[in-house]
């Protein structure tokens, strides 16, 4: 299990180093576009759609991301954006209330919330000024790998406090220091090689990291929700697409909304 969870993490993060760093922006737009698609497909089921359904759901999920990008409004961006820090705090609240049931509608429009604006901040953050976009969308995959990274070794090694035992047994609060540790390590790193200051950067890399917690915890609850492990079998060690990029999807939008802050994008 851990070498079948080691090699598809290197490959699934090779791909998504390729596709950022190598892709123009709107062939970009079109793979993570796909993965994001996939990850609807998986949320479709922790909404406990079935068949048909679930390929309506995706469809539709589709249907916006297109729709937004197409339409290439910035207040659309910026609307987005609020909607996505404002559901992110209702995710801290589904966290910190499980196990309240919640109804498969509010599932459901969680995924949309979720993914479509995520989606879209991380190819608006890819086509910024090139190619400092391209650097700052790899920045924000780094945090996050190197949150995920640092809180398993932390929490491996040091681990005694649960954080969320109800919802996720094995995380502990000494894992996440862990992880916010890694995480603002990659950020220092990634500002001496983009030519940033470190100091908002370092900021941003605890903040994003934390938020990334908040995503992989809510997503747990949605499966404890209905009873599933993993939100899916694609990825081999890992479970789903959902698995992967649960944390992602939280950490973008707080990640671009910080980089506005301190005028690093605009």
């Amino acid at each position: 299990m851990i070498r079948a969870r080691i090699i598809t993490g290197a490959l699934f993060g090779g791909v998504l180093i390729s596709v950022i760093l190598l892709l123009s922006t709107p062939l970009a737009a079109v793979v993570l576009g796909a993965l994001w698609i996939l990850g609807a497909w998986e949320w479709a089921g922790l909404a406990s759609l079935h068949a048909g359904w679930r390929i309506l759901y995706a469809a539709a999920c589709a249907a916006c991301m297109v729709a937004l990008y197409l339409l290439g409004d910035s207040r659309v961006l910026d609307a987005l954006l609020i909607v996505a820090l404002a559901s992110l705090l209702l995710a801290l609240v589904a966290v910190l209330t499980y196990p309240r049931k919640l109804g498969m509608a509010t599932v459901g429009a969680a995924g949309f919330i979720a993914l479509v604006p995520s989606w879209l901040l991380l190819v608006w953050l890819h086509s910024t000024e090139p190619p400092l976009g391209r650097a700052l969308a790899m920045t924000v995959l780094a945090i996050v790998w190197a949150a995920d990274v640092g809180a398993y070794t932390f929490g491996r090694t040091f681990g005694r406090i649960k954080l969320a035992p109800a919802v996720s047994p094995g995380k502990t609060w000494e894992g996440v220091t862990g992880g916010v540790v890694s995480a603002a390590a990659a950020a220092w790193v990634a500002a001496i090689f983009i030519g940033l200051p470190a100091g908002p950067l370092l900021a941003l890399g605890v903040s994003t990291a934390l938020a990334s917690v908040v995503g992989d915890l809510a997503v747990s609850v949605f499966k404890r929700n209905v009873g599933l492990k993993d939100t899916g079998t694609l990825l081999p060690g890992h479970g789903g697409v959902m698995d992967r990029i649960d944390s992602l999807i939280a950490a973008i939008p707080v990640f671009v909304f910080g980089l506005m802050l301190a005028r690093i994008v605009v």
